[in-house]
């Protein structure tokens, strides 16, 4: 559905891996498979996507073993979920880098924005309210350049949110 602009750590399957065993969740090859797709993943996929792209390696697989994987990923705070307004489809992102999800309202395009100091939003949350952030994760919702060429084009108003300076 869309492309990521930023580089993997090297070590994040391996600290993943590792994290999982800790925990001592079972690691087996289709596990494997699902988080290495994931951290090299170029797009925001979805379950079906993974189950499609994965298949042809591994015929054994079910659907539910991704389903199952993802909630793995997601409960230990290595992916999150997406979701995109007027799409019952969830989307998956590895954090495994400091970012905001920008989804457009029109389409479903998913970008990262990679300028953004979480632990600064971490550090100013705990100050004004006592708690202890221990994850944090941002979504921004907007009109994406191509649709807001076809909105201009076909004479329609968008509102847009600019600060005033």
């Amino acid at each position: 559905m869309d492309v990521h602009t930023h580089h993997r750590p090297l070590d994040a399957y391996e600290n993943v891996i590792e994290h999982l065993k800790k925990k001592h969740i079972r690691i087996t090859e289709t596990r494997k498979a699902i988080i290495a797709y994931i951290i090299n993943s170029h797009e925001h996929p979805s379950v079906d996507k993974i189950y499609r792209e994965l298949l042809p390696e591994h015929p054994n697989m079910s659907l539910a073993t991704v389903y199952n994987n993802m909630k793995v990923l997601v409960d230990e705070g290595f992916v999150a979920e997406l979701k995109v307004t007027n799409d019952t489809t969830t989307y998956y992102d590895f954090m495994g880098h400091q970012h905001i999800n920008i989804v457009c309202k029109n389409c479903g395009e998913i970008a990262d924005f990679m300028d953004v100091d979480a632990i600064d939003i971490g550090k100013e949350a705990y100050e004004q309210t006592g708690y202890q952030i221990t994850k944090i994760q941002l979504t921004a919702y907007g009109i994406c350049p191509k649709c807001q060429e076809k909105l201009k084009a076909a004479g329609e108003f968008f509102m847009t949110y600019r600060e005033d300076k």
